[in-house]
């Protein structure tokens, strides 16, 4: 039986992550950025000045909403900013080769409008109930924005949402932070299970504002640590930069052939992985994000310009810093992969202290992805259950983590890979369908803001 539904699982995931939706996730991005006039691009250094560029400006908040701007995009970083930049970037150019980089740029460039768009939809639709609570999310935006003869598809992105969230946001965090802390420092899964469990339980429980305090200290600080790793093996193989940056442009276009324990790749693998493994690693497309922007005390485009940048810290910056010191050192020429690839080649340039950014990264990366996650799958099943739903979700949240720490889940990566495919489908058509009221919230929000400089000077 088991063996069956690994079977069905299998052949759904094919379809799934097959060719023809990831050409559908990129081409989604790439609509939105032609209906937003190429937003992220002409107008970059305008959303870092609405965004970072007030981020220690005393601002009084005049929108509901249970955290600050910042907070939702650490939070939401807390997700995205783990195991993929770190495994899933090495497993890309283990099996697509180093052009395969460069295709988790393109997705990413295009990533941003479908951030900016998912951040903007959910605060425009979120739902405040009798008591002044705040939910949003894909199944929110669905039901108000296309209107209740859509709700069967909120209910569908809701009900593989609240799953997907005990594979890859628990179960599969849980695994990477056990194995980790084995190898690291010789404490074992078990252990480490019941750890997380009262981490992320003294967390989880407290609800959204707990989370997003958690996050916004965590995430910017192991972001930080992570990116001055790579940075100083960059310096150390400083000479290699230039080759690198060679070999990703050439064989985003052109077959790599076997060097070493290397065994070659063609275009289509390059493609096919860097695609992706980029949307694994920033997760644009997918929708969860839009559940914790919407708590956020800002205005819809406004919070869209945060989940931009998202993107941009995500894959951009932090991707590109682990595969830069994969390619620098050559060590994907040795034949390994995931994880113990990248943590190869932060060895070769920091020895004796390389090793151990990656696992105290793996760690603090895989725990903050778990905090966010648990929110995702409660605020998913408090949309089909009612609020009840929620501490019962929690707890069962919290036992899975031990299950995962001492378990062997290979199957729970598939099986949550699917999921989360299947997730992305909804939020796709809803995109693609809403991307009018996305055109008219932008211009809406330009407008305002170019009176507001207008009467500023006036003023001045």
């Amino acid at each position: 039986m088991v063996d069956l539904l690994l079977d069905i699982n299998s052949f759904v995931n094919g379809i799934v992550w097959g060719p023809p939706f990831m050409i559908l996730l990129v081409g989604t991005g790439a609509y939105l950025t032609i209906r937003l006039g190429f937003f992220q691009f002409t107008h970059l250094l305008f959303a870092w000045r609405m965004t970072f560029g007030r981020l220690f400006k005393r601002q009084v908040a005049t929108e509901p909403g249970a955290i600050t701007p910042f907070q939702a995009v650490s939070s939401a970083m807390a997700a995205t900013i783990g195991v993929g930049n770190i495994a899933g970037v090495a497993t890309a150019i283990a099996l697509g080769g180093p052009g395969a980089v460069f295709w988790m740029w393109m997705v990413a460039l295009v990533g941003m409008a479908t951030k900016m768009a998912e951040a903007t939809l959910g605060v425009k639709y979120r739902h405040e109930d009798a008591d002044g609570n705040i939910s949003g999310g894909v199944f929110w935006y669905i039901e108000k924005g296309l209107g209740s003869n859509w709700k069967w598809l909120g209910v569908l992105y809701a009900f593989f949402a609240g799953l997907a969230a005990f594979g890859i946001g628990n179960m599969v965090q849980a695994n990477t932070m056990g194995a980790a802390m084995s190898t690291g420092f010789n404490v074992p899964p078990w252990l480490t299970g019941l750890i997380a469990i009262v981490l992320v339980g003294a967390v989880t429980l407290g609800g959204i504002r707990r989370i997003a305090v958690t996050a916004e200290k965590i995430v910017p600080f192991m972001a930080i640590v992570y990116v001055i790793g790579a940075i100083g093996v960059l310096v150390s193989f400083y000479d290699q930069i230039p080759a690198a940056f060679g070999l990703i442009f050439q064989h985003a276009f052109t077959p790599m052939g076997a060097v070493g324990g290397f065994t070659g790749a063609t275009v289509a693998m390059a493609i096919r992985y860097g695609i992706a493994r980029g949307i694994f690693s920033n997760e644009a497309g997918l929708g969860s994000a839009s559940i914790v922007y919407a708590q956020a005390r800002n205005k819809p485009v406004a919070q869209g310009m945060w989940g931009m940048w998202e993107v941009f810290i995500d894959t951009l910056v932090v991707c590109t810093m682990t595969a830069l010191v994969i390619l620098v050192t050559g060590v994907f020429q040795d034949g390994t992969t995931g994880a113990d690839l990248t943590s190869s080649a932060f060895s070769s340039g920091l020895p004796g202290l390389g090793g151990y950014i990656v696992i105290v990264a793996l760690v603090l990366f895989s725990y903050t992805t778990m905090l966010t996650w648990n929110f995702y799958g409660e605020k998913s099943w408090e949309y089909l259950f009612g609020s009840r739903v929620v501490l019962p979700y929690r707890v069962i949240f919290l036992a899975f983590l031990f299950v995962g720490a001492i378990g062997g889940l290979e199957a729970v990566w598939d099986v949550a890979d699917t999921l989360n495919g299947l997730m992305a489908a909804p939020n796709l058509i809803a995109l693609i369908l809403l991307a009018g009221v996305l055109a008219r919230e932008k211009a809406d929000y330009m407008a305002e803001a170019l009176r507001a400089k207008v009467n500023n000077k006036s003023d001045g």
